[in-house]
């Protein structure tokens, strides 16, 4: 690097070495392992030199982590690198998932006509979103990726990846205050968590400028091609980017399946489908693409479609609206009083699945949270056909709390005939209330998109509570992180959800025509 720091890396080579386009792998994980045995060997079988780096401050790669931080300027400096090299064959792409995805939107803007392909999974130009999901602050991810980085750069190896969401469900049940929860799962501070903590008030501080690529995904002249799952942490924010590449005119490809950010099975259409669009932007080989660049799994369907574009040609918004006596439907709702829970921060509202960073995200029965007094529940009739809901999801909901911050949790179940109420998406939006002053606020929650069919006989359900713990760190009526113990102290939250013709609370459904 510029600065004399060396990063290390592993360089794979096509039979026969000669000079040949490369693919690019930056890594806070270390090079071996999935990323040298799949990766590694499997581009350069297809003709292609790979270089996989260790990001600086890990695997034995020089410097201090900084995580996000340095990606810009080490990428950069890697390209150039890159350029001096005997093998190097004039061009190169860009490969990988997660932070790896990350690492690739930090250079694409500035890299220049030789970068000609990138392919990107579970991922997002800028972390900043994730974090702070709906202005609150997404605390199990948070936690549990400082500590698995933590253990890797401590152990050099991938224990930290089974034993990081242990520790950090330790901690997060612990009872102390969240600015300590390091302490409690990786025995230490953790700079990266705390930096997180300090700069989640505002957006515009320094410390993200340098940290988001948002800005600039539509200046990126490669061709894209993105994959994500329904139940990823990225997902909304990778939909952001692939909305930018389209509105300055490209045609990236975006395959989304029924996959979680770690999870296993989205392995083989990665490598696939970055196989092929290497072989077509790198080789000149484009036989190995599909005619239509997007590919959406339809879960309750349980099936694949391709399609031209997202959101789905067809698609219309659907108004679902919060009705008296707990239930829902699109007819507008009548003259009624508003419904009422309390919200406890000692006791946090608990999160049953939904989209986390290291666990397990697939849908789960949400029954047992149902039962909940700090849940509202609105439900349904039975549907008489099939309903396709395909694109994104939002709310609009007329709440008042009681105390001058709240969060409002927005989630849509498909409760099946047998009684399973399977969670969709969800989402959350923290509100200032102007103190608890007693007026009623207007407040837009944006929910993950979904792609999935509600079957005959079963209903649609919408959840409304002002916690998921430890998803999101739990409100304690300030909105302040720092500033309150995890147990004590803090005055419970008062709710009231408005449904009636001048407040019509509501969730917009992306309705498709059902498929032939």
């Amino acid at each position: 690097m510029p600065d004399g720091v060396t990063l290390l890396a592993d360089h794979y080579a096509p039979p026969g070495g000669e000079r040949a386009p490369v693919i690019l792998m930056r890594s806070p994980y270390g090079r071996r392992g999935l990323f040298g045995l799949v990766y590694g060997r499997g581009f350069a079988r297809q003709g292609f030199h790979v270089v996989i780096q260790s990001c600086r401050g890990g695997f034995g790669s020089g410097g201090l982590l900084d995580p996000l931080g340095d990606e810009h300027e080490d990428g950069l400096a890697t390209v150039a690198w890159l350029r001096e090299q005997p093998w190097y064959g004039g061009s190169f792409a860009m490969f990988g998932p997660s932070y790896l995805g990350y690492t690739q939107w930090a250079v694409a803007p500035y890299a220049g006509p030789e970068l000609k392909a990138m392919a990107l999974q579970i991922t997002a130009s800028q972390f900043r979103d994730a974090a702070y999901v709906g202005g609150a602050f997404a605390l199990e991810s948070a936690l549990s990726w400082t500590t698995l980085t933590d253990g890797m750069s401590r152990r050099f190896g991938g224990a930290a990846v089974l034993t990081a969401p242990r520790q950090t469900r330790r901690a997060v049940l612990s009872g102390r205050p969240v600015a300590e929860l390091d302490l409690v799962s990786a025995g230490r501070p953790l700079p990266f968590f705390r930096d997180l903590l300090a700069h989640h008030a505002d957006p515009a501080v320094p410390y993200w400028h340098k940290r988001d690529f948002s800005a600039k995904v539509g200046e990126v002249d490669a061709a894209v091609t993105m994959l994500g799952g329904w139940y990823d942490v990225f997902l909304p924010w990778q939909l952001k980017d692939y909305a930018a590449l389209r509105a300055a005119g490209r045609r990236p490809y975006l395959t989304i399946g029924p996959w979680y950010h770690i999870d296993a099975r989205h392995g083989r259409p990665t490598m696939a489908e970055a196989t092929a669009w290497f072989r077509a932007h790198l080789l000149g080989d484009p036989a190995g693409l599909r005619p239509d660049p997007v590919r959406i799994y339809v879960t309750g369907a349980e099936e694949w479609r391709d399609h031209p574009d997202w959101p789905v040609p067809g698609m219309r918004e659907q108004r679902w609206h919060l009705q008296h006596g707990f239930g829902l439907g699109v007819a507008g709702p009548l003259e009624a009083g508003p419904d009422r829970f309390r919200y406890h921060p000692e006791h946090p509202t608990p999160s049953i699945g939904g989209p986390v960073l290291l666990g397990d995200s697939r849908p789960r029965d949400q029954r047992r949270l149902e039962q909940r007094r700090d849940v509202l529940v609105y439900s349904s009739a039975a549907l008489e056909s099939d309903v396709e809901m395909i694109g994104p999801v939002r709310a609009e909901l007329f709440v008042r709390a009681s105390t001058p911050s709240a969060d409002v949790v927005v989630r849509v179940c498909d409760v099946h005939p047998d009684g399973r109420s399977m969670n969709v998406c969800e989402g959350v939006r923290r509100l200032a209330t102007g103190g608890g002053s007693g007026s009623v606020q207007r407040v837009d929650v944006e929910l993950w998109p979904m792609a999935h069919r509600f079957g005959r006989g079963h209903r649609i359900r919408v959840h409304v509570a002002a916690g998921a713990y430890p998803a999101i760190a739990r409100n304690h009526g300030t909105g302040d992180l720092l500033g309150a113990a995890g147990s004590g102290g803090a005055a419970p939250t008062d709710v009231e959800v408005f449904h009636s013709p001048d407040r019509p609370s509501a969730v917009v459904l992306p309705l498709c025509a059902p498929h032939a």
